[in-house]
């Protein structure tokens, strides 16, 4: 049985719709660049990127953003971020300065073009990843702390958790025959999130800029180390929010790579315990984040084809037994 989403619009009403190959490569030579026809659509479901061929230069990216999604001086503090960074020589890929500007417009979207820069995933299993790893956060962070975003929002319990519930619930994407235990199991969720605040203390109020979204997609490694792509979740938030993402597997093994990425971190930032507490919480957030996120995006067609599986009944009973793990987990003692 499914629930009664929104109908998603067709190909043709899409803003995106608009966004074909004549459009990309007309936004290119806009801003007096010369592609040679090659376009290779990269994953990405957000925003629509795009690696282009150069005529006797290397490729570029292009990233087409997601209209209505941020504001043009939200996507230009996030820039200006990543080109602190690199500033200060910290391995990140920031916008290409075109004709003065780092964002565009063209036909109704903002872009921006990017180098393309190649990499593999890290091998976290290797303690030296981590702290190498650990290291460059700590130096993103150091940086983070030293201005505050004024146009693109923080991570709070707020923004992440009770706004995407009532969203979901609002627009009835949860099917009649379990609201019940799915209202139910999220308010308990958010309230074990509470208590982990509350253990966090004044730490969890230490907010800074972030990457947002440091999973292991986004760290690509080389020969000389990692470097950070896609910034296009920076927002501020605690300083775990950029750590928890690369654990994985038992309590025991997120320990030791804790430790680890910690070791090299606290070189150049740093470190409150405290924020330990909030690992489980911010793994909560993220679902429920997750589920409203898909909610929002579903009129793209390219979701559903995408995502098959969020428009049934399993997907809800399955995420209404992961908050009820997340409950539990958010009891237990932090990773200390």
């Amino acid at each position: 049985m499914t629930t009664p989403f929104p109908a998603p619009d067709t190909p043709a009403t899409h803003p995106f719709s608009r966004l074909g190959p004549e459009c990309v490569l007309d936004a290119l030579e806009s801003v007096g660049l010369r592609a040679d026809g090659r376009l290779l659509a990269l994953n990405s479901y957000e925003n629509r990127v795009y690696q282009v061929g150069m005529e006797d230069e290397a490729p570029v990216v292009a990233k087409f953003y997601r209209p209505e999604r941020w504001s043009d001086a939200a996507i230009l503090e996030e820039h200006a971020f990543v080109e602190e960074l690199m500033e200060r020589e910290i391995p990140v890929v920031p916008a290409l300065t075109l004709g003065g500007r780092t964002l565009h417009s063209f036909g109704g979207f903002s872009f921006a073009v990017f180098p393309r820069r190649g990499g593999r995933a890290p091998e976290l299993d290797d303690p030296a990843v981590l702290e190498w790893t650990g290291r460059f956060i700590g130096r993103i962070h150091a940086v983070g702390a030293l201005k505050s975003y004024s146009e693109r929002p923080a991570l709070t319990l707020d923004t992440f958790g009770r706004e995407p519930r009532d969203y979901l619930l609002a627009n009835d994407f949860i099917p009649p025959e379990l609201l019940a235990a799915w209202t139910s199991v999220v308010d308990q969720a958010l309230e074990g999130v509470r208590h982990c605040y509350a253990r966090a203390g004044d730490s969890a109020g230490a907010q800074l800029r972030l990457h947002g979204d440091c999973h292991v997609g986004n760290v690509l490694w080389t020969p000389d180390g990692p470097h950070f792509v896609d910034f296009d979740d920076s927002r501020t938030g605690p300083a775990i929010q950029d750590l928890w993402m690369l654990l994985s597997g038992e309590r025991r093994d997120m320990v030791r790579q804790m430790s680890d990425i910690l070791a090299g971190y606290e070189d150049f930032a740093d470190f409150d315990e405290r924020q330990l507490n909030l690992i489980e919480a911010l793994r909560t957030l993220r679902l429920i984040h997750y589920s409203a996120w898909l909610a929002r995006r579903w009129n793209d067609p390219a979701f559903p084809v995408a995502f098959p599986w969020f428009n049934t009944q399993r997907y809800w009973q399955d995420r209404i037994l992961e908050l009820r793990e997340q409950i539990a987990l958010m009891d237990e003692p932090a990773l200390w």
